[in-house]
């Protein structure tokens, strides 16, 4: 074009979809580069992601259970499914603040809070998959450990998740040991996969009030006649619920990591 020549509308609108063009080109390939570290080394995916990779797709189960089990995510105009998964795994994996996962994947704070939201509607909707099924300790249950615990079906307690609330609200969610959080009771089966979670509940409540509140639930946490949990001293020993005697030591060798 020759400086005489005047530049018409078309070619201002053609140069400024070539610009769009670029930077959109740009941004994928520095995401497909950043993903592609996570494919090609099981060692950084596992930092990253706290997940092995598993061939050419790190997040591959959780792709899988998203799109074909009811999970209900669809690849959006730019962002992927298993870049939505990547996105919202780094997220649980490291805390990481909405900016930083923004520089990681080259994406606005609006559309990763907008991503971390879907992931997490969509896992809330697998709850039947991911939440198991306990099975109580059978009669003729031949191991060491559980033979002593027939009808036991699995184990429960609380713990304390850091929150940051309005300063009107800190007092309730101030803990025993003065931080803030909410107290979340986890329910486990024999092994270890959580079968009930509540959450929400300020960091001052007792464990046994936030159970109460759990069996009180119309879709709470329910106990089979005849089948117990096991839990420690901070709850009732009652029906449904078996606490070790008073002043016993329960936190034995026979029940650690390395325990077969």
């Amino acid at each position: 074009m020759s400086g005489g020549e005047r530049i018409r509308d078309s070619d201002i609108v053609y140069l400024l979809l070539q610009e769009v063009l670029r930077h959109h080109l740009i941004q994928i390939s520095i995401v497909i580069a950043y993903v592609g570290k996570l494919t090609s080394n099981k060692r950084k995916c596992i930092r990253l992601c706290r997940k092995p990779s598993y061939g050419s797709k790190c997040l591959r189960p959780a792709v899988s259970y998203s799109k074909g089990y009811g999970g209900g995510l669809v690849d959006g105009n730019y962002v992927v499914v298993e870049e939505q998964v990547a996105i919202f795994v780094s997220v649980l994996a490291h805390h990481k603040k909405n900016r930083v996962v923004g520089f990681d994947f080259r994406w606005s704070g609006q559309t990763i809070s907008h991503y971390v939201h879907a992931v997490l509607g969509a896992v809330l909707r697998l709850h039947d998959i991911f939440l198991a099924k306990p099975e109580a300790v059978s009669d003729d249950c031949t191991d060491g450990r559980w033979q002593w615990f027939k009808g036991c079906l699995g184990a429960l307690d609380g713990t304390y998740a850091n929150v940051l609330v309005s300063k009107t609200d800190t007092p309730r969610y101030r803990t025993r040991k003065g931080e803030i959080s909410t107290n979340v009771l986890a329910v486990c089966d024999r092994d270890l996969q959580f079968v009930y979670a509540l959450s929400g509940w300020e960091g001052s409540a007792s464990d046994s009030r936030i159970l109460r509140d759990s069996l009180a639930r119309p879709h709470g946490l329910k106990v089979p006649k005849g089948k117990y949990y096991l839990c420690d001293n901070g709850y009732a020993n009652s029906e449904g619920f078996l606490t070790p005697f008073k002043g016993l030591r329960y936190h034995l060798k026979e029940w650690g990591p390395t325990a077969a």
